[in-house]
């Protein structure tokens, strides 16, 4: 791969800590040399926010790394099966691990993900490097904070990268114009990691934590911690790998003789569980962040662009502007099929991402989280001005958790979509969460209970730092989605006891996270992605043509809402009949009706099943990384090459 050496470009405007959009205004540039530019403070913010800036680029965290990243799973798949799947040039057939290094976003994926790093890398060594960093200087304290943010965004993209393509070129260096240090061979992921953990500890001291003066817009302390509980449990888990290492564990399942799946060392794992479980506890004790009341409110919240600054649930956000970048609530989200007299003439949601049957009947119905992520409908005029069932389309679920209906609330982006034209993409300026109080927890119940003495509750956590035990932790996230709070607690003491703790754990991560491109990596971790996958494909075919042994309905029924104060037909969600079958006499009741998760359709058992996620295992077992692109191989200098059976 080649490094092209940049010169810093820099923005003259306003510096906010609120307003994402500072950091898109990137259109008024002016070269300056590294000596200027580090040895003021103004300018080493501008500096800072080009890095954030970079943040907001499509084939960064705009559209790829939140929305097609973290596809396929056992509950979230990218669109477009059947022979789409086997698609290697295209994110269908890519996503659903068929990918070839022939495929054009590789490369572009790649050089954008680099480039914000050379740019956090030029923030890091200015610094370094200025006079203002001097003992007793006013501004060292402001400088500190200027390039612990860097780091860790720095670490941030690492992280991805790895979790993309394994290892990867390591550079933490500016580049040099003479190009020595231009071409980079690999660098084992794990020292990656190791390198990584040890910035974000020399960083987190000099970061303050999220509230009014340092919105969830920048790096907050809270996020680096939590960041480094990810990677320190990243690092303890399990990774196919381009060759056996020596003192490494390798799977029993799920492993391929060329690519063995590893994970390193007990005394390494337990060392990295320790780790995060100390970085876990300080977030949690700091009470400096909450989960919010409700997963309404807080889905709300985040469509229309309110930063919570009073204990807030996330711990960083990638600010993104109204019609400059974000595709969240556009590419992903509950659908408007065309247009419409509230929505504009364009419509949203292509539905790159979607969700599964199985996942949505895995949710209790009196959790509040099935409605608000799984989107079983669609807004649309075709047939009067109403919303539809989408019906028998167990693989095609719209995620709902973000939703025109609730963008609408912002007056400057319903402003912009109704002034568009049916061509017309106005990006929502929806924020992308990297980590939210929610995660935190469920990692921590994951490794308190890993570490610590199991009892009926949990853990026992005698003299530990964190006053909270990983129960108490898990039933924080389950209780929250529950407005029956005695019904959720007696729910996860039966799933503990039929499944065992960690898979409660692991079920929770699908019903808190979906969609949010956090679980793919977490059941890699865990080696679990292959199983999981292969569970939900059994389980549709148990419930598909069996509803009178106890399976899915073939049909439901509904009804609309009597006193919608909505333009259009709204269907009544709590009057759909999602969990039986209706005698002829109990259907007249109803007003609607829809072939269902429950009807056979041989295209779906026969063709869209069989493709998703056809690539995971063939020809290399466990293959769920990307392949380097032939460009990026090609440019190299002999120093890259692919492995996992990919070609060059």
């Amino acid at each position: 791969m080649k490094f092209i050496y940049r010169t810093l470009f820099l923005t003259i405007g306003l510096i906010s800590s609120t307003a994402c959009s500072d950091f898109l205004d990137q259109d008024s540039p002016s070269e300056m040399s590294d000596k200027v530019v580090f040895d003021n403070e103004y300018y080493t913010q501008l500096a800072l926010n080009k890095v954030y800036g970079g943040l907001t680029q499509d084939k960064t965290y705009s559209q790829f790394m939140p929305i097609v990243a973290g596809l396929n799973t056992d509950c979230e798949l990218i669109d477009g099966l059947g022979s789409n799947a086997t698609n290697s040039g295209h994110q269908r057939g890519c996503m659903n691990y068929n990918a070839a290094p022939g495929w054009g976003d590789l490369a572009t994926i790649w050089d954008a993900m680099y480039g914000v790093i050379e740019d956090a890398n030029l923030v890091v060594a200015g610094i370094d490097n200025s006079s203002l960093l001097a003992e007793g200087n006013e501004y060292r304290e402001n400088m500190l904070r200027y390039k612990a943010e860097a780091k860790t965004l720095r670490a941030m993209l690492y992280l991805d990268l790895i979790r993309l393509f394994g290892d990867v070129p390591f550079k933490v260096e500016t580049s040099q114009s003479d190009l020595s240090n231009a071409y980079l061979e690999k660098t084992d992921r794990d020292e990656i990691m190791d390198n990584l953990i040890n910035d974000l500890e020399e960083s987190i001291p000099n970061l303050p934590w999220a509230g009014s003066e340092q919105t969830t817009e920048h790096i907050t302390r809270g996020y680096a911690h939590a960041l480094l509980a990810n990677i320190a449990l990243t690092r303890a888990g399990w990774f196919i790998r381009e060759t056996a290492k020596e003192g490494y564990k390798t799977a029993e399942e799920n492993s391929d003789e060329n690519y063995p799946t590893q994970r390193c060392d007990e005394e390494t794992r337990v060392k990295m569980y320790e780790l995060a479980e100390k970085h876990l506890s300080t977030i949690i004790n700091s009470n400096k962040h909450a989960l919010t009341a409700t997963p309404a409110e807080y889905w709300l919240a985040m469509n229309i662009g309110e930063l919570q600054t009073n204990t807030p649930e996330n711990l960083f956000e990638i600010p993104m502007g109204i019609n400059k970048s974000g595709e969240l609530g556009y590419t992903v989200g509950f659908r408007v099929s065309g247009p419409t007299p509230d929505y504009g003439k364009k419509g949203n949601s292509t539905g790159t991402l979607k969700l599964t049957a199985p996942f949505f009947y895995s949710f209790d119905p009196q959790d509040t989280r099935r409605d608000l992520t799984c989107a079983n409908t669609q807004l649309q005029t075709k047939n009067g001005y109403a919303e539809e069932l989408l019906g028998n389309k167990p693989f095609e679920i719209y995620c709902g958790k973000w939703d025109y209906r609730k963008m609408a609330g912002n007056a400057t982006w319903l402003a912009a979509v109704l002034a568009g034209d049916e061509k017309a993409k106005i990006c929502s300026g929806i924020n992308v969460v990297k980590m939210r109080y929610p995660q935190v927890l469920l990692m921590y119940a994951e490794v308190v209970s890993d570490l610590h003495t199991q009892n009926s509750y949990g853990t026992d956590l005698s003299g530990k730092a964190c006053t909270i035990s990983a129960y108490d932790a898990l039933l924080q996230v389950h209780q929250r989605a529950f407005t029956n709070q005695a019904q959720a607690k007696q729910q996860l003491d039966q799933l503990i006891a039929d499944k065992g703790f960690f898979e409660a754990i692991v079920q929770e991560n699908a019903w808190e996270l979906a969609g949010e491109g956090v679980r793919k990596f977490e059941l890699i971790r865990w080696n679990l992605l292959s199983k999981k996958i292969d569970e939900f494909k059994k389980e549709y075919l148990a419930k598909v043509g069996t509803a009178a042994e106890g399976g899915w309905p073939e049909k439901v029924y509904f009804n609309y809402k009597k006193n919608s104060t909505k333009q259009y037909k709204e269907i009544d969600m709590t009057s759909i009949t999602w969990d039986r079958t209706l005698s002829k006499d109990e259907q007249k009741a109803y007003e609607g009706n829809k072939d269902a998760f429950g009807k056979v359709n041989t295209t779906q058992t026969e063709t869209n099943l069989k493709s998703i996620s056809s690539g995971l295992n063939t020809p290399v077992c466990n293959r769920y990384l990307l392949p380097i692109a032939s460009t990026t191989i090609s440019t190299s200098n002999g120093k890259l090459h692919n492995s996992y059976g990919y070609s060059n």
